[in-house]
């Protein structure tokens, strides 16, 4: 046979799901892992959610929708997003996708041509890169540092904007950094757009309501100028502990850009899940109070394990990092504890940490860097503890 095709050939797997899938087939085998690889809630669904989608199937909600979505929950997200972004959104200025990612996937077959550039922040969620690629696009990584908060400046920025630059991607709160952008922040990036007005700004917005410090701020928020050119990326996957409904969307006031979103998933997906479109829409339209209740439940939560972590994690000779204000992940430069303890690379150390100690990190080298690891807190304490307390031993055993 042929070999496969180029496109599918230069894909690399998603690391989050291999670790995942490496830590589950080590439990299979009866090994003790703790994994702290999960980019999703360790919550279920809120009960109401779930009584909701079971409730549309038993009223026999189980057809085809429109390859957009339901009225009603494209009603209700532009409703929503008009109120926090401060901008009006009309239904069809919204296009609900079978979750976040396929809706980003969709929006950069639609805005990018072969050969035209994105720019990518580096750390960066891992499909970002893979995602340009697919579209015939050019990924730009541009590197940020600890120091900046991982997060873009005006001058890289500028120093990566080209004639062939056709999207800038922001996701705020970040995966895998838990960083969060500034209104001033926002607007210094905005002042350096501002000389490329043909360059798209897609906002991946999708832990927006995962925040423990700041205030969230969506760049279409700060002028006419921008909201017309920004394609928010949201969904119901991290808020509402919905990550295996997968219920996501893309909105833009350019309704060429939402039909074409539309059409390309009537030639894939056909629609996003009936059943989980009602889930989404009772998310985001409870009145009972139980909804909200949960999601408050799950930031305390979080909170509360970021803040009992992080000074442990401090405190292991070599590792480097800061108190993240949103999202429920912690980036470590390892890059001392790398150096000292004899390792060549983060992946080497990562495979070490698992088979030694069973605990399984994501390696830095999945979102664009060579000397961190992300954590992330979407697990018990119980478990975070006892991590941390064998990633401690792992590393002093190294180091001495």
């Amino acid at each position: 046979m042929k070999p496969l095709a180029m496109r599918v050939r230069m894909l690399a797997p998603s690391p989050t799901l291999a670790i995942t899938a490496r830590a589950n087939a080590m439990r299979a085998e009866g090994k003790d892992v703790l994994s702290l690889g999960a980019g999703e809630p360790d919550f279920n669904t809120p009960d109401v959610i779930i009584e909701a989608a079971y409730r549309s199937m038993k009223e026999g909600k189980t057809k085809y929708t429109p390859s957009g979505g339901i009225p009603p929950l494209r009603e209700v997200v532009a409703r929503e997003l008009t109120q926090t972004i401060g901008k009006s959104y009309a239904p069809g200025h919204v296009h609900i996708a079978s979750g976040a990612k396929q809706a980003l996937y969709n929006v950069f077959q639609a805005i990018v041509q072969e050969e035209e550039e994105v720019i990518i922040p580096v750390p960066y969620w891992v499909s970002y890169p893979e995602q340009v690629k697919l579209s015939g696009g050019i990924p730009v990584l541009v590197p940020t540092t600890r120091e900046n908060g991982y997060k873009l400046t005006p001058e890289a920025l500028r120093g990566a904007l080209s004639g062939k630059t056709r999207a800038l991607i922001l996701n705020s709160p970040s995966n895998p950094t838990g960083s969060l952008y500034t209104e001033r922040e926002l607007a210094l990036l905005a002042e350096v757009l501002e000389a490329y007005p043909d360059v798209w700004i897609v906002s991946d917005e999708i832990y927006r309501k995962l925040i423990y410090e700041g205030e969230h701020t969506s760049i279409a928020s700060l002028s006419d100028a921008l909201y017309a050119r920004t394609i928010v990326i949201d969904g119901v996957s991290k808020p509402y502990a919905m990550t295996g409904w997968r219920i996501g969307w893309a909105a833009s006031t350019d309704r060429a850009l939402i039909e074409a979103l539309d059409n390309l998933s009537s030639q894939s997906t056909s629609n996003p899940t009936t059943f989980a479109q009602y889930g989404a829409l009772h998310a985001l339209t409870d009145e009972s109070g139980e909804v909200e209740q949960a999601v408050q439940r799950m930031v305390a939560t979080y909170r509360t394990r970021r803040d009992t972590i992080v000074p442990k994690l401090m405190e292991i000779p070599g590792f480097w990092l800061d108190r993240p204000p949103a999202a429920f992940y912690v980036y470590i430069d390892i890059s001392e504890a790398l150096k000292k303890s004899g390792f060549q690379d983060v992946d080497a150390w990562a495979e070490a940490l698992l088979e030694e100690e069973g605990v399984a990190v994501v390696p830095g080298t999945g979102f664009g860097t060579l000397e961190h690891i992300r954590i992330s807190y979407a697990t018990d304490l119980d478990t975070l503890n006892e991590a941390i307390t064998r990633m401690r031993r792992f590393v002093e055993k190294r180091m001495s």
